[in-house]
């Protein structure tokens, strides 16, 4: 931690340093919000994407911010750490209370939290679990409220698995940290955006720089049912970029490792962003 640099309310320092109030309303409420940035070669990948959702994540709960200066900070703090690849973690508060309550005081100062870590972005094979989506209903909102997904993702792990796959009554949601892509051979298929799906910045870089290579993707409801036939399945993230999913717990399937259609989507996005 002592070699992890951070920033707290504007002031930098190493991440050991760096001390929050037991009030803070995102310790006490999960009252705020969060994105995580990938950089690679120094180069920051979709910057302005990731702070428009972060953005929009604070006007959905009403904070006052000012984006330029979060925005800045996180350039400074990536600058500052000297860190070729890897990401940031911001999160965005709404303040610290006098006395916890859940009725908040309009007039609280926003509380910003941040910090740099290398990251090595490589190709991974997951064994999955799907699992009834637990979360609350407005999992659009790139809030800190994730117990939902820390229980689900725990269960898979004490069961040998490396994900979830979540749905909601048989209809597939999104991953326990991440969206979720599957394909045949000839069109690939993905959840359509909901209250249910956060609106991953790599879902909507993929989509676009496939369709763009001529590749047909279609956004809908989809079930079990039709993951289960699927012959490729992976899950995108800021941090896993494509990760092929080769194994359902407890499910027979039709995956194909390294199905030609996955292998052209991985490489179409190592080419624009990981090179």
């Amino acid at each position: 931690m002592k070699n992890i640099l951070a920033v707290y309310n504007g002031s930098f320092d190493s991440l050991d340093k760096i001390k929050v109030s037991p009030l803070s309303r995102a310790y006490t409420f999960s009252d705020s919000v969060y994105e995580v940035i990938p950089f690679y070669n120094s180069n920051i990948i979709a910057f302005d994407d990731h702070i428009a959702r972060l953005e929009k994540s604070c006007n959905a709960l009403s904070f006052s911010t000012r984006i330029l200066d979060i925005s800045n900070e996180i350039i400074e703090l990536i600058t500052k750490s000297k860190i070729q690849h890897g990401y940031i973690y911001y999160q965005v508060s709404r303040g610290i209370d006098n006395l916890r309550s859940h009725m908040f005081d309009k007039d609280l100062s926003i509380e910003t939290f941040g910090y740099a870590v290398e990251h090595t972005f490589k190709s991974q094979s997951l064994k999955v679990m799907l699992c009834e989506d637990l979360r609350w209903q407005r999992c659009d909102i790139k809030s800190t409220s994730l117990l939902g997904n820390v229980m689900s993702m725990n269960n898979a792990k004490n069961l040998g698995c490396d994900e979830v796959i979540m749905h909601k009554d048989s209809i597939i949601t999104e991953g326990g940290a991440s969206n979720i892509f599957f394909a045949n051979d000839e069109c690939v298929f993905t959840p359509h955006l909901s209250k249910n799906i956060l609106p991953g910045i790599t879902r909507e870089l993929l989509i676009k720089d496939i369709k763009k290579a001529g590749i047909k993707v279609l956004e809908g409801i989809f079930t079990i049912d039709d993951l289960i036939k699927a012959k490729s399945i992976w899950l995108t993230s800021s941090t896993k970029g494509l990760a092929q999913v080769i194994e359902i717990d407890n499910q027979e399937t039709n995956i194909q490792i390294d199905h030609e259609i996955f292998v052209q989507c991985d490489r179409i996005f190592k080419d624009n962003y990981l090179t």
